[in-house]
């Protein structure tokens, strides 16, 4: 059975920083493409990164560019999104997705997803 856990989620200033981790597990993590996705109350769940199976290829959604960068560490099966400048509107449940397809920024092509790590930044 596959597991993602995200961890690293919590309250902090806006202009600060904050690492997003996920752990996988019963999955063969060095075959997946990881992203990570972020979901606003009342909103629907939106692209924020993706990366590819080696790590040589990512993507980002256009809010976080320059701001967030995602990387993985293929022998602890984790991938981490580190946000940096962080602004209200980044307040969220982030997600951790896993696919077995190449950068896909659309949430239906995900096939495993993690219950989220809650981030809130304060103006």
């Amino acid at each position: 059975q596959v597991h993602l856990v995200e961890s690293g989620g919590g309250l902090v200033q806006a202009g600060n920083s904050l690492k997003l981790s996920c752990t996988a597990s019963g999955l063969t993590f060095s075959r997946y493409a990881m992203a990570w996705f972020r979901q606003a109350p009342g909103k629907e769940r939106d692209f924020v990164a993706t990366i590819g199976w080696n790590g040589r290829s990512t993507s980002y959604a256009d809010s976080v560019k320059g701001r967030f960068t995602i990387s993985r560490d293929n022998a602890k099966n984790t991938v981490y999104l580190q946000m940096t400048i962080l602004k209200p509107e980044d307040t969220a449940v982030y997600f951790c997705a896993a696919s077995d397809r190449f950068l896909v920024v659309v949430a239906n092509g995900y096939d495993y997803w993690g219950q989220g790590t809650q981030v809130t930044v304060s103006s």
